[in-house]
């Protein structure tokens, strides 16, 4: 569950408050939202995760009001129960595929399940590259990594940034049918920004920023 109430944001030194459309997301509903660059799409998806902390109104993850969450508490619930798609890959270099994850879980306080690795690595179509360091990795594979390392802790939330805009089209579905599959795997909320225009039609929740 996602819900937000007068959100609203403002970096320090800009003359500019952002203002954002309220969110309502049942379990397990995904939710687009479509911008052009510097509307305040990044923001947004980083107030959800609770990397930044909105200047006023209300923000509710899993049924958690996060704004009143201390430091460490937040650093715990958004390793527990939110899922991170990040633009650039974040995968550590030193480690191989397998240990990333295994990194992931440990970070989040969740059992490493070998078995379960194994089974997301085969939905990746990552199984191959399980014992490859990360420069070893092609762009496919190491955003279909990012996902991977979104997902494995089973989040009730994840959130993707960008994860289509630079790919073709072919690419750019299979991508969004990756994410989409992971989500109804874990029953979690997907929450996608881009200002790819592309995937509007695979939403039916869609918000214009």
């Amino acid at each position: 569950m996602v819900q937000t109430d007068n959100l609203t944001f403002h970096y320090k030194k800009a003359e500019h408050t952002f203002r954002f459309p309220n969110i309502d997301l049942k379990e397990q509903e995904s939710l687009l939202i479509l911008g052009k660059s510097g509307i305040g799409k990044t923001t947004l998806l980083h107030l959800l995760a609770g990397l930044l902390k909105p200047a006023s109104g209300r923000l509710v993850v899993a049924n958690v009001d996060i704004n009143a969450l201390s430091h460490p508490q937040l650093d715990k619930f958004r390793g527990q129960n939110i899922g991170l798609v990040f633009q650039k890959n974040h995968a550590v270099k030193s480690l191989n595929v397998l240990d990333n994850l295994k990194a992931r879980l440990f970070f989040s306080k969740k059992s490493i399940n070998h078995t379960i690795i194994d089974s997301l690595l085969e939905q990746l179509d990552l199984t191959e590259t399980k014992k490859k360091g990360i420069n070893e990795l092609s762009e496919g594979q190491l955003q279909r990594l990012g996902i991977a390392m979104a997902v494995v802790h089973n989040p009730q939330v994840i959130l993707a940034d960008e994860p289509t805009s630079s790919l073709d089209d072919e690419n750019c579905m299979a991508v969004l049918r990756l994410l989409q599959q992971q989500a109804e795997k874990n029953r979690a909320n997907l929450v996608v920004i881009t200002h790819d225009n592309r995937i509007k039609s695979a939403f039916k929740n869609v918000i214009t920023l």
